[in-house]
């Protein structure tokens, strides 16, 4: 029996939230499991390619144990489970156009395009959708 595909919906930009949200998708991907990520609202800052490495997280208390302990960056986790899965990330072409971003804003070798939350909600119905 094939696994249904897996719909991570992240919103926030909180280092915790996308912490999980990286490690979900990147362990489901390299398990052959089918992984789209929608980023959008805050969440879609943090791909600033102009960021630099765990300062894109702020200064939350966890962001601070986390780097502390040497913590995978999601950022690279996303890149990983890219890279041996199969996994596609996709930018909220709404939050882009706030921000008067587009895909070169973003860091590289990510994002497979920028789609709408209404085309991304109807590609979820096929499968297991999560809202971090």
């Amino acid at each position: 029996m094939a696994t249904q595909p897996l719909y991570i919906m992240l919103s926030s930009a909180d280092r915790d939230k996308f912490q999980l949200a990286s490690m979900i998708a990147s362990v489901a991907a390299v398990s052959e499991r089918s992984v789209h990520v929608f980023v959008s609202m805050g969440a879609l800052k943090v791909f600033d390619k102009n960021a630099s490495g765990n300062e894109r997280y702020g200064d939350s208390g966890l962001n601070v144990e986390l780097c502390d302990q040497n913590a995978p960056d999601p950022i690279d986790m996303f890149g990983q489970g890219k890279m041996l899965g199969d996994m596609t990330m996709w930018a909220c072409s709404m939050v882009l156009d706030v921000l008067g971003w587009n895909e070169s804003n973003l860091v590289d070798d990510l994002f497979d395009g920028q789609m709408g939350l209404t085309k991304f909600l109807s590609d979820a119905e096929e499968g297991q959708l999560i809202s971090i």
